[in-house]
C-alpha cells in the first residue's frame, strides 16, 4: 500500500515535468487589448487592418504587441534585440479576417509562410502575411501578389526594399 501511495505521489509531481516552453505561455498573454499601443511605433494595435503580432522576451514580464508583423519583425530582427526574443506569435491569416484579426487565430511566427509584396496593405504599408501552411500563403499570394517566404528568409534586408 506505501508503495501505491509513493507512486501515486511521485506521479504528481511529475505530471508537469517535461512541458515544451512555448506550452507555458497561456494564449490569454498573447490577446491585445483595445487599448494597447504598438511598441515599435506607439499606433493604437487594435486601430487599423492586416495581420498583427506579439512577443515575449527572455526573462521579464514584458509581452509587446505590434500593429503589424512588419513592426514585430523589424523590432524582433534588430542584434540588439533578436537574442532577446523569447517567442514570436503572428494572426493566422488563412484564418481570420484582415480588417479585424482575432487574437484566437495566433500562431508560432517561426512555423509560419509568408507572403511578402502583396497588395494587401497593413498599417505600415507593405504587410508581411502570415500563414499557418504554405498552400494557403501561395493562394494569398496568388490571389493579391507577392512572394512566399519562410520564417528565416525574412529579414531586415528584405524588409527596408520597398
Amino acid at each position: 500500500m506505501r508503495a501505491f501511495i509513493f507512486i501515486f505521489i511521485c506521479s504528481l509531481f511529475m505530471s508537469g515535468c517535461g512541458a515544451a516552453e512555448s506550452d507555458t505561455h497561456s494564449h490569454a498573454s498573447l490577446m491585445i487589448d483595445a487599448h494597447e499601443r504598438c511598441h515599435m511605433c506607439g499606433m493604437m494595435v487594435k486601430q487599423y487592418p492586416g495581420p498583427k503580432g506579439s512577443l515575449h522576451l527572455k526573462g521579464g514580464e514584458l509581452q509587446p504587441k505590434f500593429c503589424s508583423t512588419r513592426d514585430m519583425f523589424m523590432f524582433a530582427l534588430q542584434p540588439e534585440n533578436r537574442r532577446q526574443v523569447e517567442t514570436l506569435w503572428v494572426h493566422d491569416m488563412a484564418a481570420t479576417d484582415w480588417q479585424y484579426p482575432d487574437d484566437e487565430h495566433f500562431i508560432d511566427a517561426t512555423k509560419a509562410w509568408y507572403v511578402y509584396g502583396s497588395n494587401r496593405k497593413a498599417v505600415m504599408g507593405v504587410a508581411v502575411a502570415p500563414f499557418s501552411t504554405l498552400t494557403a500563403a501561395e493562394e494569398f499570394a496568388r490571389q493579391y501578389g507577392g512572394a512566399v517566404f519562410k520564417y528565416d528568409e525574412i529579414t531586415l534586408e528584405l524588409l527596408s526594399t520597398d
